[in-house]
C-alpha cells in the first residue's frame, strides 16, 4: 500500500463533481463514472485520453505517493495529517487556468503563487518521517537520467523530483495530448467546464489518498480541512 498528500477540492464542490464525470471517477466513492462527450470529442475519446489521470483522480500533488517508513502507522499518519491541517491557513488561488504542460492538460495557477509554493514545502517537510525510503526500482521508475542535477537530488532525498524551487502546482486533467489533437481538447476543455474555470480555486483541504495495491485506483481515506475549527472526514 501507497499514500500521497493531494490537494482536491470536497466531494460536493461543483468542481470536484464535474472532474468526476470528466475523468470517469470518484476517488472518494471509488466508483466509475458514465463516459461523457465534450464537443467534438466523443465519450469514448475523453474516456482515452482521460485514462492516465483517472487512476489518481483529481489532485494536486503536495508529497508524491509513498510507503510507510518502518515503525509508522496509517493512523499516526492521518493524526498527523490532522494536526497540520487545523494549524495551516485556507489559500485562494485568485485565477486557475488550463495549460499544457509537457502534452498533458491541467488546471494550474494563472500566475506565480509563493504562498502555495511554501505550503507544498512544508508538506513535503513536514511528512517526510512517514516516508521509507525508495527502493532501486522505484528511483528507475522516475528515468533518473533525464533529471537535472536539482531533480535527482530531490528524487534521492525527498523521493519526489518536483519539489521546492521544481515544484509546479497542477491538477491532471488529460493524458498526453498529441499536439495534432490539442485545439481539439482545447474547445472540449472549455465546453465541459465552462464558467467553472473562471472560478478562484480555493486551497481549504488537504486528503490523504491511498493506493491499495500496486497499480490500483488511488481513494481518498481522510479528508482534512484547513484551519482551527474544523475536524477531520473519513470518506
Amino acid at each position: 500500500m501507497r499514500y500521497a498528500i493531494y490537494f482536491t477540492p470536497p466531494q460536493d464542490d461543483p468542481l470536484t463533481q464535474a472532474t468526476a464525470r470528466w475523468l470517469g471517477r470518484d476517488p472518494f466513492s471509488g466508483e466509475p463514472v458514465a463516459p461523457v462527450a465534450a464537443a467534438p470529442f466523443s465519450a469514448a475519446e475523453i474516456s482515452f485520453h482521460t485514462a492516465a489521470a483517472r487512476r489518481y483522480g483529481f489532485h494536486a500533488t503536495l508529497k508524491a505517493p509513498f510507503r510507510l517508513a518502518e515503525g509508522e502507522t496509517e493512523k499516526g499518519l492521518i493524526a498527523a495529517l490532522d494536526d497540520f491541517s487545523r494549524h495551516s491557513e485556507p489559500l485562494c488561488v485568485p485565477r486557475a487556468v488550463v495549460r499544457r504542460l509537457d502534452g498533458f492538460y491541467a488546471l494550474v495557477p494563472e500566475e506565480p503563487f509563493a504562498a502555495l509554493d511554501a505550503f507544498a514545502a512544508g508538506v513535503v517537510t513536514g511528512f517526510e518521517r512517514f516516508r521509507a525510503p525508495l527502493s532501486s526500482e522505484e528511483i528507475d521508475r522516475r528515468n533518473p537520467e533525464s533529471l537535472t542535477p536539482g531533480q535527482l537530488k530531490n528524487l534521492q532525498k525527498w523521493g519526489y523530483p518536483y519539489v521546492f524551487e521544481d515544484f509546479r502546482f497542477h491538477m491532471t486533467l488529460t493524458g498526453r495530448v498529441p499536439q495534432s489533437e490539442a485545439a481539439r481538447m482545447e474547445r472540449a476543455i472549455d465546453a465541459f467546464f465552462g464558467p467553472l474555470l473562471a472560478e478562484p480555486l480555493e486551497i481549504t483541504s488537504l486528503a490523504l489518498f491511498v493506493e491499495p495495491e500496486p497499480g490500483a485506483p488511488f481513494l481518498v481515506k481522510s479528508f482534512h480541512e484547513l484551519g482551527w475549527k474544523k475536524e477531520r472526514k473519513t470518506a
